[in-house]
């Protein structure tokens, strides 16, 4: 910095001097208007608004993957999911370790060796589920446990929205982080993550998706992972 500008700073500001900069060099200013905020929008992840900026990337993964949510399904919570995407079904169970919404079995999955079946699912589906669990690891196996051999996990991990706030977050992890983890407990899982700036933007603030144009939540950009989505299949 020279002598000249550092006192130009000194005499306008950091903040003036940073949007002369801008100017000088053509750079694009931004246009807070009522973006500039330290409260969003919603509190709720934009649910009064519409649908969650997240369920967007979820729904097309869930969709994209029908094929592979047939047969005796388990789904985490509720069996929602599985009756919205899945196709010639046979048993639609679910399980949470809470009894709230009437699961099928009330286990912590953590822990769930003598209530989940070995080997009795064609597909488990864990959206939105995995940053949740405390006892990641022991988890991870069990939901291997329950799928037959040549079964499906589907699975998926928020990225850049909120933290939940009434149930603890552990594991906010990007991608790689996932690969990373993934790699000895459910071998060659496919991990992929969803997003770009707007729509991370969009969900901290608590927007809804409907509030966003198709082609603009479709635009993927490796940098803002607003969700990650995985696959794993047991081998046969």
């Amino acid at each position: 910095m020279s002598a000249l500008t550092a006192r130009a700073k000194q005499i306008v500001g950091s903040r003036v001097t940073t949007r002369l900069r801008c100017l000088l060099r053509g750079y694009e200013l931004p246009r807070w208007g009522n973006l500039r905020r330290t409260k969003p929008f919603s509190e709720t992840f934009g649910f009064e608004r519409g649908t969650p900026v997240d369920r967007y990337y979820l729904h097309r993964f869930l969709l994209d993957h029908r094929a592979l949510i047939t047969g005796d399904v388990l789904e985490v919570q509720a069996n929602s999911y599985t009756k919205r995407f899945g196709h010639d079904l046979g048993r639609t169970d679910s399980f949470d370790i809470v009894p709230l919404f009437t699961p099928t079995y009330v286990t912590d999955l953590a822990h769930s060796e003598h209530v989940l079946p070995d080997a009795a699912y064609d597909c488990l589906l864990l959206p939105q589920t995995l940053p949740h669990l405390r006892e990641l690891d022991l988890c991870l196996h069990h939901a291997l446990r329950v799928v037959r051999p040549g079964g499906v996990i589907l699975a998926s991990a928020a990225g850049l929205i909120p933290l939940t706030g009434d149930v603890p977050d552990y594991w906010r992890l990007s991608p790689d982080g996932w690969r990373e983890k993934l790699v000895s407990a459910w071998p060659a899982a496919e991990v992929k993550g969803y997003g770009n700036c707007l729509s991370a933007v969009a969900a901290q603030l608590g927007l809804a998706l409907e509030e966003l144009s198709e082609a603009e939540l479709a635009v993927h950009d490796p940098r803002y992972p607003v969700l990650t989505t995985i696959v794993c299949r047991k081998p046969r």
